[in-house]
């Protein structure tokens, strides 16, 4: 009977070996299988790779979304990524892809290929690096109150790496805000916080997001009231009050008072005040209120009484050489026409030693003195201490 010999082991060893050489030392590894990338931005997409010590790499290259059967594309030969691509490696069998200026459409599979120069031996990294393009976006609440707490998000449609956010309001980096992460906390709202929010990542802030308008509430602020004309205002005229003020919504309702009166005199935002005499001297408020509160302005309102008065003016005439310095003339308040009109005016030298004030008699008019008047306006009795809403 014969026995049953062994086979030596040799075979299998060599047939390790030849396994061994021709594909189990063939490896592509990533440093990240997905990347988040802003458009616009510079990605780089990292790995090592080894082959088989008897081989030499002849080519290596990148390609997108690998398909079986179809033939594969380098990507510095794509028209799609002329210029935007170049491929790095070293000694240490470390690659690297830089695409430049990334694109919306450049989301795709990217895998690393390896080729060698003799047996056409070759090795794909499958399933490759997925990269995706995000923009930034600014999401806060349409409206708010002033009072009230606002967050503002900057978002994205994946997950950038180590982002550091910066905000900014009309333009401006904002450096006194609370910024955690993506987020821009405005704590106590007010007036002033109102304006066009963006962001932006550190060391792309050329890439910001597209603004986004903020719109705060708040009671009517910073009254002001005019008057016009601005001029003197005298009895017989008129003039309008304007209020204005700065508020979110608009100001609903102007009402006027005036010092002294429980009842309003006027609404709207301007009021007018004809025929005005006396009476209408005083101090006028502005109340200017919206839905969210109130706040008053005010203006004093003087008027001059426009009342009879007399200007004399002398014009020459030829004193006695005899007569003392201080020698006066005077009027005579009851030598006056109907017309309204003084006639006289006399030099009259003293006939005492001391200083003596002599009475103009009217029928002694003097060629060398004249006389001007100025009638008064009659007055309306019928005005009261109302304005009239425009």
């Amino acid at each position: 009977m014969r026995s049953l010999r062994m086979a030596p082991p040799l075979p299998l060893i060599f047939l390790l070996m030849i396994v061994g050489a021709f594909g189990t030392e063939w490896s592509v590894k990533y440093n990240q299988q997905e990347i988040c990338a802003l458009k616009g931005s510079t990605v780089f997409i990292n790995g090592t790779y080894t082959h088989p010590e008897h081989l030499t790499v002849r080519a290596a290259f990148w390609y997108i979304d690998p398909v079986k059967g179809v033939k594969l594309t380098d990507l510095s030969k794509d028209p799609d990524y002329s210029g935007r691509v170049e491929y790095f490696t070293d000694e240490q069998k470390h690659f690297s892809l830089k695409l430049s200026d990334v694109m919306k459409k450049d989301e795709h599979q990217y895998c690393f290929r390896i080729i060698a120069k003799v047996d056409k031996q070759k090795w794909t990294g499958k399933p490759g690096v997925r990269l995706r393009v995000t923009e930034l976006h600014v999401e806060t609440p349409e409206e708010v109150t002033e009072g009230e707490t606002a967050d503002l998000t900057c978002k994205t449609t994946c997950s950038l790496t180590d982002p550091t956010f910066i905000w900014y309001k009309n333009g401006r980096p904002l450096t006194t805000k609370t910024i955690k992460n993506n987020q821009l906390h405005l704590q106590t709202v007010s007036s002033e916080d109102a304006g066009s929010y963006s962001c932006a990542v550190r060391g792309y802030q050329h890439l910001s997001s597209t603004a986004h308008n903020l719109r705060v509430r708040y009671p009517p602020k910073n009254i002001s009231v005019s008057i016009s004309p601005s001029g003197g205002i005298v009895e017989g005229s008129s003039l309008t009050l304007t209020c204005s003020s700065d508020a979110n919504p608009p100001v609903k309702n102007y009402t006027w008072f005036k010092e002294g009166g429980t009842s309003p005199v006027g609404s709207g935002q301007n009021c007018s005040i004809i025929n005005i005499t006396a009476d209408h001297t005083g101090l006028y408020h502005c109340e200017a209120q919206n839905e969210h509160g109130a706040q008053n302005g005010t203006v004093m309102v003087t008027v001059k009484s426009q009342s009879l008065y007399a200007v004399w003016i002398a014009v020459g005439g030829n004193a006695d050489p005899n007569a003392k310095d201080d020698t006066y003339t005077a009027l005579q308040p009851t030598a006056r026409s109907s017309d309204n009109v003084y006639h006289t005016l006399a030099a009259v030298q003293s006939s005492s030693p001391d200083d003596t004030y002599t009475a103009l008699d009217p029928q002694s008019s003097s060629p060398e003195y004249h006389t001007l008047a100025i009638d008064s306006p009659e007055t309306n009795d019928d005005v009261k201490p109302y304005c009239l809403s425009e």
